[in-house]
């Protein structure tokens, strides 16, 4: 990766430099002065042009010049990514049709840690866009880099005051408006950076970042599956939500480095990111009881005997993120040493995840199926009586996560009289991680009283979907609160519900992984060959809670466990050929691993009618083997100096192992020391093995040839196609996708900048995908359908140090679906409304 960081802002990107490399490598172009996302550009390009394997970066002041809320959603404009969103926000990133949990995400290098309590997955959402300064998405591996990667690596850097010669800094504030919900965000951000002491020997970089934004969601989704009466296929009813998100996020990064001669560099990063999530969540459905249900023709039918029900959720939700790491550098001659430590901790709290339940029964009326939507009617008023719902649950939670990561690495590369200018690296890494996560919880349900919803109700919501759906009244959560604080009498607690909310999710787990690696870079002329071999052990420890529903109590401890060690190698070889100044050949072949989620890992078992003739068991799986990739890239990059490129890339992967949700009928067997037979077990299993294979396409260019004005467009696109299939599922004979696995994501951006006036026009499509696959029926498998935003940005600058900006975000209204086998049968569809901000931006 070049050694430059572009801090966001106008013209600070003027003393862009190239790596340094063979004067031969590079096109000759007129000197002029480039600023802005330009620069950016420009070196981004270099980044790709120069790194060792298949690489695509984004650079800070790029980041900056789309209305990008934090990480995800900046990187998703390069080729092959996407990003897997929640609440119409980009949360984590699939690279390559490769699910989140099998992407390496490290910051500066180092691997980030991961709040979320089921898996391996880096929350992207939590780090705000504007604390960085550079994000390098690697799609091959070298020996140097983490096996656990078989969907590549995301490496976020941040700010460095050595990339700059001067004092710098920035501020930047913006309000906005988002339609659906008509509230206002807000944010603003500062960053500031200097050299100082003597010969400017020590460098500091500190950066802020606050955002509030009040977000409003709305959803309708069936009840259950889609099922077949009388020769037609009907949902199994209609449930519609009303989100109200109050998400604030908070980061700071303070960057010390000392380097006190040419030989010499040590550092002090340190980045502490929060996320603080409140949620309120009314719904309304009807369920029908199938038995009701007398379709008329395809498309419409009546139904009678259903269960009208309203429910409100309300949640908190807090996730901290502190990352400490320090190390230097050393020269010797022609040898470098490389030391590194680094601390990393994540803590997800919800101190209340609390749910209420009303129920109205013998609810009739009729549905309309069509269109990318369907329609329930309720005949008559009673669906929308408050007096007429009596309280069916009340269902208080919480739970806290914390995951500790401590990593050592050091790296040593020196010469080799081989070639021309090559060298040998070797290094170690010793990674120590402890995940735990304790939730805790109660179920409650109604048994005798008076309460009805009328008694507790909210504000009563009108419609949502533009009207196209009536909602009606709504429950207030404090007011249901405090009834049942003051009439828990009226309430018989579910024991059983309890125990499960309690202590099935509760788990500890303790993994170990030492590594050792050795590659080289062995230089030929235009010809480069890096070789290498990885070693990782991986021991680990892990406990859980073993119980049977009726039988355990609430405070007992783990007393079940489980343990695994295992040692891997991971040979690879990247090859690199330049032809003549332009033209860049790469291919690889690597290997590269996936452990399980923690979720699945865990050791739990809990058992339902243990004397039962059906007993029923959920449990996880410690004994779950790793998931192994074997790796072939090839690409053709082709370049006009920094200022544009052409690139084309085949990718294939051979996936052994691959991780599916199951449920086995007809186990007989010891489970958590309780002998069972003929019982239906609820776990995870490896399927036999998986394929991916794609094609990248690429193009960015900037139109300086072109006569003044037009010299300031740029335009740029990517596709990939890819398509994937896995085999060996229980009860599934068919090749199953992988999940989250599009067989085309693309994106396109036209862009602007000259004049001080700057404006970009962005485009991403992703094409549908598996989003959960049915044990046995691929007419049941749930798909993400096709997703298409748009996103525009103007700003004009005043001066070199004034800039206002005015950006727009999903002016499409683009919205997520699902469905169900086909597309015609609706899972679920969420709409987000467009959203705009404006804002200024001071430059020194």
């Amino acid at each position: 990766m070049s050694n430059l960081a572009i801090v966001p802002g106008y013209a600070l990107a003027q003393d862009a430099t190239v790596p340094p490399v063979e004067s031969g490598d590079i096109t000759q172009l007129e000197t002029v002065e480039v600023t802005g996302r330009r620069a950016a550009e420009r070196a981004a390009v270099d980044d790709k042009r120069y790194a060792d394997g298949q690489v695509d970066a984004i650079r800070s002041d790029d980041v900056g010049r789309l209305p990008d809320q934090n990480v995800a959603e900046a990187v998703r404009r390069l080729p092959g990514v996407t990003s897997v969103n929640d609440q119409g926000e980009g949360r984590y990133l699939t690279v390559r049709g490769i699910s989140p949990e099998l992407l390496n995400v490290t910051l500066n290098g180092q691997t980030a840690a991961a709040p979320e309590p089921d898996g391996r997955q880096v929350k992207l959402d939590d780090i705000p866009s504007s604390l960085i300064g550079a994000v390098t998405v690697s799609k091959t591996l070298t020996p140097d880099m983490d096996a656990n990667a078989i969907a590549g690596q995301v490496n976020i850097e941040t700010l460095s005051a050595f990339d700059r010669k001067r004092t710098f800094g920035t501020a930047r504030a913006a309000y906005g408006y988002n339609d659906i919900n008509s509230e206002h965000p807000f944010e603003y951000d500062g960053s500031f950076g200097t050299l100082f002491g003597t010969d400017k020997q020590f460098g500091m970089v500190l950066a802020i970042n606050h955002s509030d934004r009040k977000l409003g969601t709305q959803n309708v989704q069936n009840t259950g599956d889609w099922i077949e009466v009388d020769g037609q296929m009907v949902p199994e009813g209609i449930d519609l939500r009303q989100y109200n998100t109050h998400r604030q996020r908070s980061g700071a990064v303070a960057n010390f480095e000392w380097r006190p001669n040419d030989h010499t560099k040590a550092f002090l990063r340190l980045l502490y990111s929060k996320y603080e999530d409140s949620e309120t969540r009314d719904r309304f459905g009807i369920e029908f009881d199938e038995d009701g249900i007398s379709p008329e023709s395809a498309t419409a039918g009546t139904f009678t005997d259903g269960e009208a029900f309203r429910a409100l959720r309300t949640r908190a939700e807090n996730t901290s993120t502190f990352t400490a790491s320090t190390g230097a550098e050393f020269r010797f001659d022609d040898s470098k040493l490389t030391l590194e430590a680094t601390y990393s901790r994540a803590d997800k709290r919800d101190p209340h995840r609390d749910e209420w339940g009303f129920v109205q029964e013998d609810i009739s009326g009729s549905y309309l199926l069509g269109g990318d939507l369907y329609t329930v009617t309720p005949d008559g008023e009673a669906a929308y009586d408050a007096s007429l719902y009596e309280p069916d649950f009340y269902e208080p939670e919480s739970r806290k996560a914390v995951e500790d990561l401590f990593q050592l690495r050091a790296d040593y590369l020196l010469p080799l009289e081989i070639g021309d200018g090559s060298d040998l690296q070797f290094g170690m890494k010793y990674t120590h991680r402890k995940k735990t996560n304790d939730a805790n919880g109660e179920v409650w349900e109604y048994d005798d009283g008076d309460l009805v919803l009328a008694d507790v109700s909210g504000s009563p919501l009108r419609s949502i979907f533009g009207g196209r759906y009536r909602f009606g009244p709504t429950i207030d959560g404090g007011a249901a609160n405090a009834y049942f604080n003051a009439n828990t009498g009226e309430f018989e607690e579910d024991e059983d519900g309890t125990l499960s909310t309690s202590l099935a999710a509760d788990y500890l787990i303790k993994e170990k992984i030492t590594a050792a690696y050795v590659m080289g870079r062995l230089r030929f002329g235009d010809l480069t060959i890096i070789p290498g071999v990885r070693v990782e052990r991986t021991e680990g420890d892990y406990a859980a809670n073993s119980f049977e529903l009726g039988e355990a109590s609430l405070d007992q401890d783990f007393n079940t466990f489980g343990k695994r060690s295992y040692t891997d190698w991971f040979p690879g070889v990247n090859f690199r050929y330049d032809v003549g100044e332009n033209l860049v050949f790469r291919a690889a072949a690597t290997r590269a691993i996936g452990r399980p989620n923690y979720e699945s890992l865990a050791p739990f078992v809990e058992i339902e009618d243990a004397q039962g003739s059906e007993p029923e068991v959920t449990m996880g799986n410690p004994a779950l083997e790793p998931l192994y990739s074997t790796n072939l890239d090839m690409s053709a990059e082709y370049y006009v100096g920094n200022r544009g490129v052409l690139a084309a890339a085949v990718f294939y992967k051979k996936i052994k192992n691959p991780i599916y949700e199951v449920t086995l009928s007809g186990q007989d067997g010891n489970f958590g020391g309780v002998d069972l037979i003929n019982a239906e077990v609820g776990t995870w299993t490896n399927a036999d093995e998986a394929t991916v294979k794609g094609l990248e396409l690429n193009a960015q260019y900037e139109l300086s040839f072109l006569p003044s004005p037009f010299d300031g467009f740029n335009i740029s696109g990517n596709i990939t196609f890819v398509d994937s299939e896995a085999s060996g599922l229980p009860s599934r004979t068919d090749a199953v996708p992988l999940i989250n696995q599009a067989d085309r994501v693309a994106s396109a951006q036209l862009s602007y900048e000259k004049y001080g006036f700057s404006a970009r026009l962005a485009y991403t499509y992703r094409s549908s995908a598996l989003d959960e696959a049915n044990e046995e029926d691929p007419e049941g498998d749930i798909y993400l359908d096709d997703f298409k935003q748009w996103d525009l940005k103007f700003s004009y600058a005043f001066s070199p140090r004034f800039t206002v900006f005015l950006e727009g975000s999903n002016l499409n209204d683009a919205a997520m679906r699902t469905y169900v086998g086909h597309r015609n049968r609706l899972g679920e569809k969420e709409i987000y409304g467009w959203s705009a901000r404006m804002g200024v931006q001071l430059t020194f």
